[in-house]
């Protein structure tokens, strides 16, 4: 059956005017307000991001999740993503352990590379090695989440001799996910370690990822995984209203202020509102509108790529908590039921 969460990487809001931000303890205790509600509207998993910025709230995601583990009770709890390539696998394992047994089996894991390199000087990596830190360390994860007693030895760290790893999750292992943007090299590494991936769609046209999907099913099969076992799901920027043109006309400014504060670090051009039409257009990548138009192109989105999961991005430029709570609430109990209940008639 399809599961149906949210996503957040928990962005301040920044005043367009004077450039004032957001304390981030303020944007912390909405967001642990904002997974309360998820839990009571039944959405399935919530997964929030790890940031080393001024416009970012969160740092460590599981923090965040294990305040959200004692006031949730059936929502799963993840990484949206935690950058494993600046990390310690032990630590971080040992961490999602820990949201683990607060939440009684409710953490998962994502791993991912990250788009913003801010952690790796942080904490002493050189950006040279940014693939294969990724590669050993996913790596050793995949191995700790296997076994409570380790010996492995790489190159960025010291060997484990014989070392045991405590605490161990409920089920003695930690669901692991995979977030991919665009590479072939991404999605055969997942594949081949029988990993579920998440794939960020975060612009342009959709169905251009589709050889992408196509490629990951394939190397799984090769890989000699059960297609019973197989998991893929979306990442994609998503808000909800009442009325699909005002909170299209609402949202707008908060979304392009936000591309435009990453643009510019990137060279990106300024972001123009007919990018933001199209992308909330079938064919696009941007889901901001009522619940019908949600569910259409929701549903639209899960067809095309035969998905187990979606995750909608909801915190882009930190709309209003009041918005976002409003957001929540139709996601949860208009939207994802009407999707499911569609999805059980098709089938």
């Amino acid at each position: 059956m399809i599961e149906l969460g949210i996503g957040m990487f928990g962005d301040v809001q920044i005043d367009p005017t004077t450039g004032k931000i957001q304390p981030a303890a303020e944007r912390m205790q909405q967001i642990v307000a904002e997974v309360k509600l998820m839990d009571e509207v039944g959405v399935d998993f919530f997964g929030i991001g790890e940031h080393h910025r001024e416009d970012y709230a969160v740092a460590s995601p599981e923090i965040i999740l294990a305040a959200a583990a004692t006031i949730t009770k059936n929502i799963k709890l993840g990484s949206a993503v935690s950058v494993l390539s600046s990390a310690d696998p032990v630590k971080l394992f040992q961490d999602f352990a820990t949201v683990d047994l607060l939440s009684n089996g409710r953490a998962e894991l994502m791993a991912g590379r990250g788009s913003f390199i801010e952690s790796f000087p942080l904490f002493g990596y050189d950006l040279k090695d940014y693939a294969d830190l990724f590669d050993e360390k996913l790596e050793l994860l995949t191995r700790l989440n296997k076994q409570d007693t380790i010996t492995w030895s790489g190159k960025f760290r010291k060997p484990l001799i014989n070392q045991q790893i405590f605490p161990r999750p409920v089920n003695n292992s930690l669901p692991i996910w995979v977030a991919v943007g665009g590479t072939t090299s991404s999605v055969i590494r997942a594949a081949r370690l029988g990993l579920p991936v998440m794939f960020a769609i975060i612009g342009g046209a959709p169905e251009n990822f589709k050889p992408l999907f196509e490629m990951y099913q394939q190397a799984w099969v090769d890989n000699g995984h059960d297609m019973k076992d197989f998991q893929v799901g979306v990442h994609m920027h998503a808000f909800f209203g009442e009325n699909a043109k005002t909170v299209a006309d609402k949202y707008y400014p908060i979304y392009a202020g936000q591309m435009n504060r990453i643009g510019a670090s990137r060279g990106w051009p300024p972001y123009q509102r007919s990018q933001y039409d199209f992308g909330r257009s079938i064919h696009g990548h941007l889901i901001v509108g009522d619940v019908n138009q949600a569910v259409e192109q929701i549903l639209h989105t899960i067809e095309m790529f035969g998905l187990t999961r979606f995750s909608a991005h909801m915190d882009v430029g930190s709309p209003d908590h009041t918005d976002m709570m409003k957001s929540i609430e139709l996601y949860g109990t208009q939207i994802i039921p009407k999707v499911k209940e569609a999805l059980k008639k098709a089938e």
